[in-house]
């Protein structure tokens, strides 16, 4: 096939992987993923930007091939992470005299993960620029989004940022350009919340930097190319504002349908309230819809049943990912039923305490609840409804 040209000799040569169900061993995949790489053609050299996920290594290579890509001078590596930096090794077999250009953090993670040799390595600083004749590539260092080692490249005279794995999305595409639309805004706000909201200011930092730039095009490592960049700039500064919206995230386990009752009350109590809820089933729903939701709550409500005198499992590995996500939330709730006895909460508490919630007054039921757990639900919806609209939320 073909590469698509994106603009003036910059062409896209990545891959979809439309088969793909899940990433880095946790995160699912609806629409599978692309790995992004581009070739720019300068009047005097070559390069490469970010290469390939080595399964694809070799369908990669013969598209070089296809595509009559004769020399290659230089392999900018934007990011370390295989996804991105895993055919390295093959290309520099394929192209000797090609040289690795990257910064020192990348430098020292490709020798290490991919055995890239020191003499194959040129190092950059922050804002070094490298010419392929009538095409300028400019250096920029962005730590934070989301790996130490990442950085961005910026084709100067085509004003065309590459961000890496800023601003991507997995999604697959038969057109690299992006299309606009509800399913690509989703994907987009998939990968932010299971990827970058972890560094939600360092996001906001280069979000603006970026606006502040003025570029044609984003070339992201993921997901489609922006022609339109506004449209992925302005959800970022909506996703990483430091303000949460009218939102109440609720992730519940419920062995007996007790705890569930209660989420089913407390959401029903909220929403009469003028509060949206989100009620999230740990056992049988989505990952991503629950991360997704994290990025807006105002509030997190946890529930869950007891298992072994303790909070149950699944609960507890929701609360890790709650706190390692650090979602902007400022209130929360833990709601819980038990059986014989044991402490419910005490290791929930714990995970979530990273994020420094303003904690509710917590309700722990013996078995189904009974009027006076309803009645305390009710105080515990009201207390919601305060707190959002100590923050103009409601």
């Amino acid at each position: 096939m073909k590469f698509q040209e994106i603009k003036n000799n910059i062409y896209y040569c990545g891959l979809n992987d439309c088969d793909r169900r899940i990433f880095d061993e946790l995160i699912p995949l609806e629409h599978g993923t692309s790995y992004n790489s581009y070739l720019v053609k300068g009047s005097e050299k070559t390069a490469i930007i970010d290469t390939m996920y080595p399964p694809k290594t070799k369908e990669y290579l013969k598209r070089l091939v296809d595509n009559q890509v004769g020399k290659v001078d230089y392999i900018i590596a934007n990011h370390g992470e295989q996804d991105h930096s895993g055919s390295i090794p093959a290309l520099l077999e394929k192209y000797p005299n090609a040289i690795v250009i990257t910064n020192p953090k990348c430098a020292e993670n490709i020798k290490s993960m991919l055995h890239v040799p020191d003499e194959k390595i040129r190092v950059i600083a922050d804002g070094e620029e490298v010419s392929l004749g009538d095409k300028t590539l400019k250096f920029i260092f962005a730590p934070g989004v989301h790996w130490p080692d990442t950085m961005f490249t910026y084709i100067k005279e085509d004003n065309v940022l590459c961000t890496c794995d800023f601003l991507g999305a997995h999604y697959t595409f038969s057109d690299v350009f992006a299309v606009e639309s509800k399913e690509l805004e989703k994907s987009a706000k998939r990968y932010y919340a299971e990827i970058m909201m972890p560094f939600r200011m360092m996001c906001k930092k280069y979000t603006q930097m970026i606006k502040d730039m003025h570029v044609d095009v984003i070339l992201p490592s993921h997901g489609p190319v922006y022609t339109n960049p506004d449209y992925i700039l302005d959800l970022y500064a909506d996703w990483t504002a430091d303000a949460p919206k009218n939102l109440v995230t609720m992730p519940y386990v419920s062995m007996y349908n007790s705890t569930k009752e209660m989420i089913e009350y407390l959401s029903n109590k909220l929403e009469e309230k003028g509060i949206q809820t989100f009620k999230f089933d740990i056992v049988d729903d989505d990952l991503g819809d629950l991360a997704m939701s994290l990025v807006d709550a105002a509030t997190i409500v946890m529930g869950t049943s007891m298992v072994l005198a303790g909070p149950h499992p699944m609960a507890v590995n929701v609360a890790y990912l709650a706190a390692v996500l650090r979602p902007k939330a400022k209130f929360g709730a833990l709601i819980g039923s038990y059986g014989w006895g044991g402490n419910l909460f005490g290791k929930i508490g714990e995970l979530l305490a990273p994020l420094k919630l303003d904690l509710i007054e917590p309700l722990q039921v013996k078995g189904k609840p009974k009027e006076e757990d309803f009645k305390k639900l009710d105080e515990i919806a009201q207390a919601i409804y305060e707190k959002h609209k100590s923050l103009n939320l409601v």
